[in-house]
């Protein structure tokens, strides 16, 4: 089973990720968390982006999704391979290679959980872009990739703030696993 939580920078992704995981961990899963890999980039993000810097990023995540998925039985995923290349798109523009690659490897996630932006909490954190405008747009275009690339049969969550373990828990697929719900 794996579990993306997807949106713009700054909306809660990482929190909702952290809580999930510890929910599932109760729940007696065993579980692996794949962070966000814009931050451990060696090159520059957010609007100084490079295209290099963006191939880091979303090939690095693939890879910590595989390595994540030889470790535990549920992965839990702050971003995924879709919303990344949302910041990719918003300065290079679409690539035919790199949808084929994002269409296919979205069909991997058992869940998708979208977050919308939360404008209380895009503070500044030396690391995230604190333009609202950059944020919202980022947003649009994770919005409009999921239109575009995600096939009927993913199953997509839209999160409303305040944002609850619960509603995740019950949109995941009844053969994605018993998760005991007592």
């Amino acid at each position: 089973m794996k579990i993306a939580i997807i949106g713009s920078h700054g909306c809660g992704k990482t929190a909702l990720a952290f809580s999930l995981c510890t929910e599932l961990q109760k729940r007696g899963r065993a579980v692996e968390l794949v962070v966000e890999m814009a931050r451990r980039s060696p090159f520059p993000i957010n609007e100084a982006t490079s295209e290099s810097g963006q191939l880091w990023i979303l090939h690095r995540h693939i890879i910590a999704e595989l390595e994540a998925s030889l470790r535990a039985d549920v992965v839990v995923c702050d971003r995924s391979v879709l919303d990344n290349y949302a910041y990719y798109c918003h300065k290079f523009g679409r690539r035919s290679y790199l949808d084929e690659l994002v269409k296919e490897w979205i069909t991997t996630y058992t869940l998708l959980v979208k977050v919308p932006i939360v404008n209380e909490w895009l503070i500044d954190d030396g690391v995230r872009s604190i333009d609202r405008r950059f944020q919202a747009e980022i947003d649009r275009l994770v919005e409009r990739l999921i239109g575009e690339l995600a096939e009927r049969r993913t199953r997509i969550l839209h999160l409303t703030y305040p944002f609850d373990i619960n509603e995740i828990l019950a949109a995941l697929p009844d053969d994605a696993g018993t998760l005991d719900m007592e």
